[in-house]
């Protein structure tokens, strides 16, 4: 070891070849918008100025713990009586070994034989918390560089391109139609490496978002690993499974242990799935999720979290309390009136002859090109108030997700099945009128 610099001397923490490359490339980024979909339901007030005492619909938002139950009070009994037991002191940076251990074992049901169980769990402080540890990982285990790229759909959720942004990677839209919900295929996985090279950049990662948000389109876990696979041997570092709203849907939620066991111990070190409470239980506001990963992707996120994020115990708590009562019971609240919804919107959208996706998970994404027309809007961002505001039904204008988007709205059906059949018919209603 070098001799220690004179304490009157300044020092850098790290050796000199371990510092920060400077870059001038802060001061050149878009500033980062905030996002409008918490304020869109906002307008509604409006509505309810003008016409008091006439019902509104605030099918804009995908929050079970607003326009569902949400988290059952005996599930958060249950979650008080462990964190009276288990105190307020500090935890680990992944939570707890408890925690871990039941996300493994009780929810997951990891198998023996694909070499994964408690050590490849973090608890998250919610999605966003984990999503941006997972880019954080593929940016320095990947090819370890800031400004290389990650890959999102042609109309993602809105914050898949503002949080990668925000810790140095870059965004791209992989190809995708809108007649086929904007959907992975492998030539367009190929094509945004071939596309990252042309400037220099590599691929750190791949979000693989099923059900999706914002569309609802939803693939088959055999589609998912299939696109993975193409992914990874096409030289992307590390691809996402995003799941938060597989348990919501009409059917059993993915399997974990097919997923990693479709692919050879070296490949299987390459993948990552986020799960969590958020929307299975309407725990938008309890804040947990988590992460599973390669033990070595694993113990970096861990390192790092050490010094950022730790989850709170509480929110490890209701998880636990959920899983111990197994989700499928513990989530019925929230899983039962969305597959209602579903149902009776499916029918409905497809009686009314519109242009939609409608897989599963909370959304629908409908498209409203003859509306704009008519009204001679360029997109539907300003429909969203419009909406809100004189016909007291609130969406998502798809514009905000992507320019792609820019003909759809979507319309969250997480809701009681009478309150999306009234949301519903009162969308169609306006839709109509601004027509004419």
């Amino acid at each position: 070891m070098s001799a220690l610099l004179s304490p009157e001397t300044p020092a850098y923490a790290v050796p000199e070849g371990n510092l920060v490359p400077v870059s001038d490339h802060l001061g050149k980024m878009m500033a980062i918008p905030a996002s409008r979909m918490f304020l869109i339901n906002k307008s509604l007030k409006v509505f309810q100025e003008q016409q008091p005492g006439v019902p509104i619909f605030d099918a804009s938002q995908g929050d079970g713990g607003a326009s569902l139950p949400g988290v059952p009070e005996a599930l958060l009994d249950r979650a008080f009586e462990l964190q009276k037991q288990h105190g307020t002191a500090y935890d680990m940076p992944f939570g707890t070994d408890a925690y871990r251990k039941i996300v493994a074992e009780s929810y997951w049901k990891l198998a023996p034989d694909t070499g994964w169980g408690p050590a490849n769990v973090i608890g998250t402080q919610g999605g966003r918390d984990g999503l941006v540890k997972a880019y954080q990982a593929m940016l320095a285990l990947g090819h370890g560089r800031q400004g290389d790229v990650v890959v999102v759909s042609r109309v993602p959720w809105i914050s898949y391109n503002w949080g990668p942004y925000g810790i140095g990677a870059n965004v791209m839209w992989a190809p995708g139609r809108a007649e086929e919900g904007w959907a992975y295929t492998e030539e367009g996985l190929r094509a945004c490496v071939t596309e990252a090279a042309k400037t220099g950049r590599k691929v750190a990662g791949l979000v693989i978002t099923s059900p999706d948000n914002p569309t609802g389109q939803t693939l088959t876990l055999e589609r998912q690993i299939a696109l993975a696979r193409v992914a990874l041997e096409s030289g992307m570092a590390y691809v996402l499974f995003d799941w938060m709203y597989h348990a919501v849907g009409d059917g059993e939620p993915h399997d974990v242990n097919v997923l990693l066991r479709a692919f050879e111990p070296e490949l299987r070190k390459r993948i990552m799935v986020l799960d969590g409470i958020t929307k299975s239980l309407g725990g938008s506001n309890i804040r947990n999720c988590h992460l599973l990963a390669d033990a070595e992707v694993v113990k970096t996120i861990v390192a790092q979290a050490s010094h950022t994020v730790i989850p709170s115990f509480f929110s490890l708590a209701v998880a636990m309390a959920a899983y111990e009562k197994g989700l499928a019971v513990a989530a019925a609240p929230i899983i039962e009136p969305c597959r209602a919804s579903r149902a009776w919107l499916r029918g409905y959208l497809k009686e009314q002859g519109l242009t939609h996706i409608i897989g599963q998970g909370y959304y629908a994404f409908i498209k409203v090109a003859d509306t704009l027309a008519a009204k001679g809007w360029a997109d539907t961002e300003p429909m969203g108030q419009y909406l809100a505001e004189n016909h007291g039904v609130a969406i998502v204008p798809g514009a905000f997700f992507s320019p792609y988007g820019g003909e759809w709205l979507r319309f969250s059906y997480a809701t009681p099945q009478a309150r999306t059949q009234g949301a519903a018919e009162r969308l169609i209603e306006a839709l109509n009128s601004l027509k004419k």
